[in-house]
């Protein structure tokens, strides 16, 4: 049985802050996703919306950007400041559905919040994948020429197998692992400017998980899941929401 936690997700994070400062005492709060659950993408936001109501006026880093894209954001916002579809057309990329990230951007805009491109671009991706995550050229400061934490690797690398239905080849299942982990440290990297402000980061479930994910990177964060399925103790806070509706992702691969 699956619950639907709307009100209860909201009432829970607002209340781990006073009332000016929702999230009180968490520089970074990381909010998942099931990329096509338009439910899940409701009650995030409204969780979301209600501590921006309440006075928090954090960034909102978004893995929907890849890094490169973030002056391009910035051009769209000068150039038209309250139009959100302008921002998406100008930006935004077509692997996206536009509709579930509409109402996160168009709150950015109408309480003129920072919007960070958070992504490594899908061609820095691609470099890591063939030559490793050191031929990255801010390897080093994405803290990536030192040794990964122990066990991460081979973590992420049964996680790409088990997300590709272990149909991918074995010899690219290490590059694929350390493309994930490339994604996590550019994510970290694009938040740690705004640890006084307060940032949150809106990305898949994979991504903030603690044990894998960004929180691996960044100090004093506030995990918080929205999935389909129980990850047994994988975030600070898990939502339980309503499974989609989709075809067999297995049967395309």
């Amino acid at each position: 049985m699956y619950k639907f936690f709307l009100l209860s997700s909201a009432l829970t994070l607002a209340g781990c802050a006073t009332s000016n400062t929702p999230f009180a005492g968490k520089s970074y709060v990381l909010m998942g996703e099931v990329h096509d659950n338009a439910q899940g993408h409701q009650v995030r936001f409204k969780v979301l919306e209600q501590a921006v109501q309440q006075g928090w006026r954090p960034a909102i880093a978004m893995e929907q950007f890849d890094r490169e894209r973030q002056a391009g954001l910035d051009q769209a916002r000068k150039e038209q400041p309250n139009n959100p579809d302008y921002l998406i057309s100008t930006v935004g990329s077509s692997r996206w559905d536009w509709s579930l990230y509409r109402p996160v951007i168009e709150l950015a805009l109408r309480y003129d919040l920072p919007i960070l491109a958070a992504n490594l671009s899908r061609k820095d991706a691609s470099v890591v994948v063939k030559q490793g995550v050191t031929a990255l050229v801010d390897a080093q400061e994405l803290g990536l020429t030192q040794p990964l934490p122990e066990g991460l690797l081979a973590a992420q690398r049964e996680e790409v197998r088990l997300g590709h239905c272990g149909k991918l080849p074995e010899n690219l299942l290490d590059g694929m692992a350390l493309a994930q982990i490339a994604r996590d440290t550019a994510m970290a990297k694009v938040m740690k400017p705004y640890q006084t402000r307060g940032v949150v980061l809106l990305a898949g479930n994979g991504h903030i998980r603690r044990d894998l994910g960004v929180p691996l990177w960044l100090p004093n964060t506030l995990s918080v899941g929205f999935v389909e399925v129980s990850h047994n103790g994988a975030f600070d806070q898990e939502n339980l929401i309503v499974p989609a509706q989709r075809a067999d992702p297995c049967f395309a691969l």
